[in-house]
């Protein structure tokens, strides 16, 4: 999928099936529900990109000063 601009495309991956896509930003939380549903039963394989949530982690846990 790409993005219509305006939202950046994030990263989602599924060990389990071994692929990577990447969707826009509102429509993340969807995606991976509807791979997980249709791909796996519901269960919970597919994910954002583990370094991209690390990252995110990092920054959010900087920006509210969690780590001084």
């Amino acid at each position: 999928m790409t993005s219509d601009g305006d939202n950046p495309d994030v990263p989602i991956h599924c060990p389990e099936c071994d692929t990577q896509t990447r969707v826009p930003l509102p429509e993340v939380a969807g995606a991976i529900d509807r791979h997980n549903e249709t791909q796996h039963d519901g269960t919970e394989c597919a994910r954002v990109d583990p370094d991209l949530a690390d990252q995110l982690a990092d920054l959010v846990a900087e920006d509210m000063g969690l780590l001084d």
